[in-house]
């Protein structure tokens, strides 16, 4: 007997569509903690304040209720005209609850588009620098993986004429994943940007799947949703979720908002799947967004706070180097001056100083010489974190040999 091909090759090997691994520095880390080591963990984004009390309270009210048992496939109605209601509003574009899906937080969201976008062996885009899980999730339902890369010194926004490259040598493609505001980079695609991509995917009829789950989480500018510009409403998937916009990261409730056909059939594909979300986490989430934009504020404060501590922190010195902190809950880091790789800086700084980062090789080619920082403990620790990593950046630049000329 032998495996399926598509599950032995879901994690693909190093290169252009997936990148060094890096993640055995947050193992590495891991088993340290478990060891009894004090280690400093900026990896993953996990809110250090946790799910608010009175949504706990929430969830156990609707389970003791008896919430408990099978909910409506396609989510609580109450729910999706919630998320329809907090679109609308956001993005200016009427939404109804027939719009939306909920699904099983954003992961689950990512994987039922390119189900049901793309067949099997399709050419599925994604930009690079990436989130870890997307060239996986598209190997997972059958499509080849097509990075766009990007470059620091754009700031990582993709560019066109990149894009319109990436699928002439694909051969073609049927979609298009983007992530703003992103993780890794904190980037924010501008207007001009969204456009540029809005112009490929009607030129191409491509479909545009818009992960969004940062959305609560813009700095500096202000969060375009692709689907609000002209022409692009009929064409595109965005993906929603509770779990960074009201630290709900363990609950798994997400969503896909997306033109009424293409959410019928993603229905069906959600009965033969998932079968749903927990009743009671629903009403949980439902609770949550009726808290309304302060809530979500209130969520997000910690991470504007420590945005401006990473400036302060940073300024003033030219060895480390941030890319704009314009969004999300995380700094990247350019640390070529050091003359170390991402993974080389992450895994010396974890046994010198037992800080924690993610190589930025962990997120796509692009991101080589870079370390993704989150910022997800408290501020004092944050700062000392912080100045202890430009410390020893500064260290290894100076014993780093001279570049050749």
């Amino acid at each position: 007997m032998q495996l399926s091909k598509r599950i032995m090759g879901l994690t693909g090997g190093a290169g252009a569509d997936s990148g060094d691994d890096g993640w055995g520095v947050f193992y590495r880390a891991r088993a340290m903690v478990a060891a009894g080591t004090r280690v400093t963990e900026l990896t993953i984004g996990e809110h250090d304040i946790g799910t608010r009390a009175d949504i706990l309270d929430a969830m156990h009210r609707a389970a003791r209720a008896g919430h408990t048992g099978y909910a409506m496939v396609p989510g609580v109605q109450a729910l999706r005209r919630a998320v329809a209601e907090r679109v609308t509003a956001r993005t200016g574009v009427p939404t109804t609850a027939d719009n939306v899906l909920i699904t099983p937080g954003g992961q689950a969201a990512l994987f039922s588009t390119h189900h049901a976008t793309c067949d099997e062996g399709d050419g599925a885009l994604f930009i690079d620098p990436y989130y870890a899980t997307y060239p996986g999730t598209l190997r997972a339902v059958g499509a080849r993986p097509i990075a766009v890369p990007t470059r620091a010194r754009d700031e990582f926004q993709p560019r066109g004429e990149v894009i319109e490259d990436s699928i002439a040598r694909a051969g073609g493609a049927q979609s298009l994943l983007i992530n703003s505001p992103n993780n890794p980079t904190g980037t924010v695609y501008s207007r001009k940007t969204l456009e540029t991509i809005a112009d490929t995917c009607r030129t191409h009829d491509l479909w545009l799947i818009s992960d969004e789950v940062y959305d609560t989480q813009v700095w500096d500018g202000h969060h375009l949703s692709p689907r609000a510009l002209p022409g692009m409403v009929e064409r595109t998937l965005v993906i929603g979720s509770m779990s960074k916009s009201h630290a709900m990261t363990g609950s798994r409730v997400g969503w896909v908002v997306a033109p009424v056909p293409v959410i019928a059939l993603m229905i069906d594909l959600a009965t033969h799947i998932t079968y749903g979300v927990p009743g009671y986490i629903q009403d949980a989430a439902l609770f949550a967004l009726g808290q309304g934009s302060a809530l979500e504020e209130e969520v997000a404060a910690p991470f504007a706070r420590r945005r401006m501590i990473a400036i302060e922190a940073l300024a003033g010195q030219n060895i480390v180097r941030h890319v704009p902190l314009k969004g999300a809950m995380y700094l990247m880091l350019d640390i070529r001056a050091t003359g170390l790789t991402g993974i080389d800086f992450a895994n010396a700084l974890l046994d010198r100083e037992r800080i924690a980062v993610m190589p930025g090789e962990s997120f796509g080619a692009a991101a080589a010489g870079h370390v993704r920082v989150a910022m997800t403990v408290a501020d004092d620790d944050f700062r000392n974190a912080l100045d202890r990593l430009m410390r020893f950046a500064a260290e290894a630049a100076a014993a780093a040999p001279p570049k050749q000329t």
